[in-house]
Parts: structure tokens; sequence; C-alpha cells
């Protein structure tokens, strides 16, 4: 017995819609350009203004993001450095985000089932959630030294409260009767775990992920305050300190795009993985 038979008989109806979606992604895709493109004309339009003298219009950030990708136009310390900084920060997100969810998701099912392991381990847990990850820069550089390693604990420490949080509240909703409809079916023991647990705690597993993953990429630019030579947050403080606005502007362009895509490929492994539940079917 799984949790996934009970929406099975959706899926050939799931099967059977249109397969052509072209003009509602168009019309999302569409929808989705009105913000940006309305705070990028407000942004040309306040520095052609004369509304702030320190912040480049978007055509010298668009210039500079260019030299910065490939060079040729400025030829300064950072043009044609993108992909070796993106590389760096994303071997550090991805690192201490797959490390935490390694952690915090088994815990996370442990913690849910096991009345014993909640009674020990929530009340610390609840006590360190609150400290934020900038108050625990200073410890890191202590026990882990300037560098990459401080970066990745600091990731690590970012990704790893929402996963373990939203693990938690998942196995702990699973709704009693699925327990009683699999028992009456003969599926007891550790096989209701993997076939009505897991699944059923997958929804809130996957919002955990991409809390985690989105903060992994927040925290990237703090963990990176740590000395690194190279890294997208190493690139925004460099800014900071020669006064280089639109240095500064194309590295938080970047994570953006960054941290949108590395949820998308999120979005779309939960889609795959729930296309059994009417509200996730892609």
């Amino acid at each position: 017995m799984s949790v996934t038979t009970a929406a099975a008989a959706a899926e050939p109806a799931n099967a059977a819609r249109p397969a052509s979606r072209w003009p509602a992604r168009f019309k999302a895709f569409g929808l989705a350009l009105i913000v940006p493109l309305a705070l990028l004309a407000f942004w040309h339009v306040a520095v052609k203004a004369g509304m702030t003298r320190l912040i480049p219009s978007p055509a010298e950030v668009a210039e500079y993001m260019v030299d910065f990708a490939v060079g040729g136009i400025w030829d300064d310390a950072f043009s044609a450095t993108l992909h070796i900084h993106l590389l760096a920060s994303m071997s550090r997100v991805y690192g201490g985000f797959a490390l935490a969810a390694l952690v915090a998701v088994p815990l996370g099912i442990l913690i849910g089932r096991n009345e014993t392991v909640r009674a020990v381990l929530d009340p610390f847990l609840q006590l360190m959630r609150p400290v934020p990850v900038t108050a625990w820069l200073p410890l890191s550089m202590i026990l882990f030294g300037l560098g990459a390693r401080s970066a990745f604990f600091l990731v690590f420490l970012g990704a790893f409260y929402p996963i373990l949080l939203n693990t938690v509240f998942g196995v702990r909703s699973v709704e009693k009767r699925l327990f009683e409809a699999a028992s009456m079916l003969g599926c007891t023991g550790s096989a209701q775990f993997f076939r009505v647990v897991l699944p059923a705690a997958l929804p809130s597993i996957f919002t955990g992920l991409r809390l985690g993953l989105g903060l992994a990429w927040f925290v990237i630019v703090v963990g990176e305050m740590t000395g690194v030579p190279q890294g997208l947050g190493a690139v925004i403080m460099d800014g900071r300190t020669l006064s280089r606005t639109e240095l500064v502007i194309c590295g938080m362009i970047v994570i953006g795009i960054a941290g949108y895509l590395s949820d998308r490929v999120v979005v779309t492994i939960m889609n795959r993985l729930l296309r059994w539940s009417p509200s996730h079917h892609g």
C-alpha cells in the first residue's frame, strides 16, 4: 500500500491533457517580465533625472557585466573572471547545501517519528535556530580559519534549519488514517515508512530544500567575507571596498540568476517525484 495509490486514478486524466501548453507558458513568461522591466525603467529614469549620483545606469551595468563575463572592455582585474567566481561560489553553495540536506532530512525524519529523540533534540535545536548566521561569522573564522571552509560552514548552517523544520513538519503531519488504511492492507512495520510516511512527507521536505537552497545563496555573501580570494561574495565585498557600485550590482544579479535557476532544478525534480499528487502535477 502506497500513499500514492489514492492519486493513481488522476494520472490518466493528467496524461490526457493537451500536450501543447505553450500559450499559457508564454503568458506566464510575459507576466513575470512586468516587474523587472518596470524596475529597469524606473532605475533608468532615476539615474537620468539625477536622483542618485552613486548608482550607475542599467546600460553601464550591462556593459560592465559583459566585461565581467568575457572581457575586452575595461581589462581590469575582474575582466573575464565571472566563470571563476561563479564556480567558486557554486562549489560552496551546493556543497554546504548537500551536506545540510544529508544531515537535516534523516534527522528531521527521526525527530518527527520518535518522541524520545524529539524530547532530547528539539529544545536544543529551537534554542540555536534563532541565532543568525552573521553571528556565527567570528566563531567560524576561529574554528575553521580564514577561507573556504568558513564559508562552507556558514552555508551549511543557513540551509540546515529550513530543511530540518520542514522535514519534521511533513513527517508529523501524516494523517493517522493513512496508517490505519495501510495496516488493513497488510502494510506494517518499516514498510509503512517507505510507503506511507516518506511519500506523504515529500512535499514538505521539498519545500524545506527550496528554502534551504535559497538561503544558501543568500548566505554565500556573508560566508565569502571570511577572506576567500574568489567567489561572488568576494566580488561584492571588493566592489564595496573599491567603491565600484557596478561591480556590486553585477555580483547581485549573477547570484539572483544562479539562485533562481537552482530553484527551478529543485522544482523540476519535485514535480517529477510528486506526479501522483494533484497539487504537484507539473
